[in-house]
């Protein structure tokens, strides 16, 4: 089985180079890194959780371009808020985006390593060509 990777991470507030790839290719599936609610200029967004959670998951559909692929290949997410409250707000803009063809889940309350309310990773499934 072969490994390919895709997208550098670029680099974070203070223009530092952040140590991953944005997905990684291990036969059929990929593994999308965890996505935060971070703009081309490498700094958090500013909002709630509406707002972040959209980003959030532009960036998850950004890296999945990388490697060819859309959300409708998706088949496993994960996501950690910061605040529980926020559960119900992030689910209604999560189904805007996946709609019918949800994927399994995970999601969970967690302190985060940068300051923002969501992070989402993802693992889709699309057989090599």
């Amino acid at each position: 089985m072969s490994i390919e990777r895709f997208g550098s991470a670029g680099s974070g507030a203070g223009g530092k180079a952040l140590p991953f790839v944005k997905a990684v290719r291990a036969g059929d599936f990929v593994f999308i890194s965890g996505q935060v609610p971070m703009g081309a200029d490498g700094e958090i967004v500013e909002g709630g959780i509406v707002e972040q959670t959209r980003l959030t998951i532009e960036n998850v559909k950004a890296a999945l371009a990388t490697a060819g692929l859309d959300l409708s290949h998706v088949v496993k997410v994960t996501a950690w808020l910061a605040d529980t409250r926020d559960f119900w707000s992030f689910n209604r803009v999560y189904t805007e985006y996946f709609g019918a063809a949800l994927p399994a889940r995970s999601c969970v309350r967690a302190d985060m390593m940068v300051d923002c309310k969501v992070e989402i990773e993802a693992i889709a499934y699309a057989p090599a060509a």
